[in-house]
């Protein structure tokens, strides 16, 4: 082979078609080390995956992105923590979506150099010799070799290989999934944040396209909440869970109502868990209808000047409204709280909601025993 065949064709000499398949092959295996191992596996814990294939993807990321396992989880970590606020590293609610879009990985950046969020969002991360002296330390020389790799497969075309992989991540992860998913799609659940579901199938991205459900559901591994979804992510991991290569720490379930069940216990809590942000709009939106229909009330009173059924009025909506509150503060302490003391804080707001007088709350109440989770 003459250094001319060499620098134009590699020593490969491969047809456009192979080209393509080889730029997608790489560019997917990338997206699944970053939604498996770095997402899933080290941001949030939901699942264990063994030493030989968590190497792997730690060694393929910095052959790929030259990204650093304790630095994209502390990131991640925090844009969780400060969703949609000034401290979130990418929100483009705060910072526009035309600047998390296009220049995510300037972010990305900026947010890493800071060094003591590093260290507090960055715990649990490898810290093993290759992670601090090669990983860390020289991340140019994993995206260097890459392009040399790159180079002497496909020759000059090679380089154009390389510029893609290099571009895949900062683009759809930190630009699309960060951008996009905070701004433009649909919604399952209804967090707190703006977050929204890209795309029903999770393919292109590794399932990251169904960013409103991982918001509604951050611990667990699936991705996926309707059947018309469909997280590849979670296809490779029940495939490596197969092989034994992981290990699942915990999934979402689906909350439904037992029409049999008249308790408040484990299963409840968990149910709500699971559903809570949709149940707190529902008690939102009662809240508001009774408002509206109360505040209607007193005035048509106030008109003929009974006083005391006004204070009736009153006092009924500033209960409802404190119902609201404390049903509110149950799940704000939640972290703080045992599953046992939970089961009795919900049961004594049961008792309250039921002794109001109110029907809406009664019935809200009532579903509220009847919740379980799918088996």
């Amino acid at each position: 082979m003459s250094l001319v065949d060499f620098i134009s064709y590699g020593i490969s000499k491969a047809e456009l078609s192979s080209i393509i398949i080889y730029t997608f092959c790489m560019t997917h295996i990338t997206i699944v080390a970053v939604t498996v191992f770095l997402h899933r596996c080290q941001a949030h814990r939901s699942l264990k995956l063994s030493p030989a294939i968590s190497h792997f993807f730690r060694f393929w990321l910095w052959l790929t992105t030259g990204m650093v396992t304790k630095e994209w989880a502390a990131i991640h970590r925090k844009h969780h923590a400060k969703c949609e606020s000034k401290g979130d590293p990418h929100s483009p609610q705060v910072k526009g979506i035309s600047t998390v879009l296009w220049s995510g990985t300037e972010l990305y950046r900026e947010t890493a150099k800071d060094k003591k969020c590093i260290e507090k969002y960055g715990h649990g991360t490898p810290d093993d010799w290759v992670e601090r002296h090669i990983y860390s330390k020289h991340s140019v020389w994993g995206v260097g070799s890459m392009l040399v790799i790159d180079f002497c497969l496909f020759g000059i075309i090679g380089v154009a290989i390389w510029a893609i992989q290099m571009m895949w991540i900062p683009f759809f992860a930190a630009g699309v999934i960060n951008g996009i998913g905070h701004f433009v799609g649909y919604r399952n659940f209804k967090t707190p944040d703006a977050s929204r579901n890209i795309f029903p199938l999770g393919i292109l991205i590794g399932g990251e396209e169904l960013h409103n459900n991982h918001h509604s559901h951050a611990t667990s591994p699936k991705l996926s909440s309707k059947w018309y979804e469909f997280d590849i992510g979670w296809l490779y991991i029940k495939l490596f869970e197969f092989f034994g290569l992981a290990e699942i720490r915990t999934v979402h379930k689906n909350p439904t109502y037992d029409p049999a069940k008249n308790i408040i216990d484990e299963d409840t809590v968990e149910a709500i868990l699971a559903a809570k942000y949709e149940l707190f709009q529902k008690l939102h939106k009662l809240v508001r209808k009774l408002s509206r229909r109360y505040n209607k009330e007193k005035n048509l009173l106030s008109l003929s000047s009974e006083t005391a059924k006004r204070d009736v009025l009153s006092s009924q909506l500033l209960l409802i409204i404190s119902l609201r509150d404390d049903f509110e503060k149950i799940w704000h302490n939640q972290r703080t709280s045992s599953v046992e003391q939970i089961v009795v804080a919900l049961q004594n707001w049961c008792k309250k909601a039921e002794m109001s007088g109110v029907k809406v709350l009664q019935e809200y109440s009532r579903s509220l025993r009847m919740l379980t989770v799918q088996s």
